[in-house]
């Protein structure tokens, strides 16, 4: 049975850091953010928005879209690591929510967990949806599967210039007019890691960055081997002499917790794919340079970061691999779209690669492409740490959803934060309703009980 996402919707809060005021305010260079780690704008919640209102709104807009039913929905998922509750699962926030306006009871038959594995999680969602409905489980109910998050560093960290926030909702079912996925090839890669992880207590994560990029990259490779290994078993590919697996697929779509991460981890896969083949030998003649080794090859990832001198040739060797026309034809054919909505948006952790599947779908229709039958290829992270492999091929009927997609439209009037307003909601500072921007026909976090009782309890509206 087939099974795949037929429609998919976001919700992005309204407000924003520009990245040139966020340098003046750190005393950094406007051009790191903007060229360097590709940041335009970092989307902040508003004090009276969390995860689960996020997620709430996203699956308000796809099944009013799509005109559903609660009846219509079987599962719904919620995949963050942005959980505000140890106990009690998102998805039961959400359903309370959308109950406000389906009405009371309109969704107790639908079943679904909250998913945590870092950004991969919603990557796990989705697998174990599409065999559920793989399976016959479904019974011609769709799924609803959810990635909703608050990227939220420490002030004056590293990090904090690469927040954001955001829901993104698929939709599936076993007739997808968007895509299906390809059965049977899904790959992991798992490893017991403290790359990047957030203990009971602690609002925002401890990262080991340069640890956390690289092993990020070392991971999807390992995912991609495996997954190479299942589609020429499988026959789903046919590939010929002198090819690699990156060229059958038609588009890319990396985790993106900056948009020029996803340029670094399509170069390393690139040159990973592309070293054994004869086309290597040209790419050496243009670069100028032999490819650089580490001292110690087998060695970990620590003694790889600690040799200097191999990272500083590396650098360079990557920095004149990117430039050369290979390269460039392939960035710009299969990953570049992905990027453009995440440079407007910022961090959003298990939302980042879909945000960028999105996205991609949008500016390549835009480009007049043809999409119909084109493989799209996944590669989704989640630190601490495992990868994920996977792919699905775009149906005829895809231009019904995206010919209508429009991100500025879909975020709304945007409001620009000043510095201390930023200041004022990353510490917390204000009540839900000291919100900045009143919404209309949106889901808003209303209170969070302090009694002894009921502490913690939350409670929503829907806005009028």
């Amino acid at each position: 049975m087939t099974a795949g996402i037929d429609d998919i919707a976001i919700y992005i809060p309204r407000l924003y850091i520009d990245a040139a005021d966020f340098a003046e305010a750190r005393g950094l260079d406007p051009v790191k953010l903007q060229k360097g780690l590709g940041v335009s704008q970092m989307a902040i919640v508003d004090a009276n928005q969390d995860p689960a209102c996020l997620a709430a709104n996203a699956c308000l807009r796809v099944m009013e879209k799509n005109n559903l039913d609660p009846q219509d929905i079987g599962r719904l998922y919620i995949s963050t690591e942005s959980a505000f509750d140890e106990s009690k699962a998102m998805n039961s926030y959400v359903i309370g929510m959308l109950e406000q306006v389906y009405g009371q009871g309109s969704f107790e038959h639908c079943g679904g967990v909250e998913t945590k594995f870092a950004c991969v999680s919603g990557s796990y969602a989705l697998y174990d949806n599409t065999n559920w409905i793989r399976a016959g489980e479904a019974e011609g109910k769709s799924a609803l599967v959810v990635v909703s998050d608050i990227a939220k560093y420490d002030m004056g960290s590293s990090g904090e210039m690469t927040q954001g926030a955001g829901a993104v909702v698929m939709l599936l079912n076993d007739k997808p007019r968007l895509l299906e996925f390809d059965p049977k090839v899904t790959s992991t890669s798992i490893k017991d890691e403290y790359d990047f992880y957030r203990p009971f207590g602690k609002e925002t994560p401890i990262v080991h960055g340069q640890y956390s990029n690289l092993l990020y990259m070392i991971q999807v490779r390992k995912a991609l081997e495996s997954y190479k290994k299942k589609v020429i078993s499988s026959n789903l590919i046919q590939m010929k002499e002198g090819e690699t697996i990156l060229d059958h697929m038609d588009y890319i779509n990396m985790h993106l917790p900056y948009s020029n991460m996803g340029k670094k981890a399509l170069a390393y896969l690139v040159r990973h794919e592309w070293r054994q083949l004869p086309r290597w030998k040209n790419i050496l003649e243009q670069i100028g340079m032999k490819e650089p080794v580490p001292k110690d090859p087998r060695g970990t990832i620590e003694s790889v970061l600690a040799d200097e001198e191999f990272m500083a040739k590396d650098h360079e060797f990557t920095k004149l691999f990117t430039k050369t026309q290979e390269y460039q034809d392939v960035f710009e054919s299969k990953l570049s779209s992905s990027l453009i909505a995440s440079t407007m948006i910022g961090n959003l952790y298990t939302a980042s690669l879909y945000l960028g599947f999105r996205s991609s779908l949008e500016f390549e229709y835009q480009k007049g492409v043809d999409l119909d039958g084109k493989r799209i290829g996944f590669g989704s992270y989640g630190s601490g740490s495992s990868a994920m492999v996977f792919s699905g091929v775009v149906q005829p009927e895809y231009a019904e959803i995206v010919k209508s997609m429009n991100l500025e439209s879909e975020i709304g009037q945007r409001r620009r934060l000043t510095w201390s307003e930023y200041e004022e909601l990353h510490e917390n500072k204000l009540a839900p309703e000291q919100s900045k921007v009143h919404t209309k026909k949106e889901f808003v976090l209303v209170d969070i009980k302090t009694d002894v009782e009921s502490r913690g309890e939350r409670r929503y509206a829907f806005t009028s």
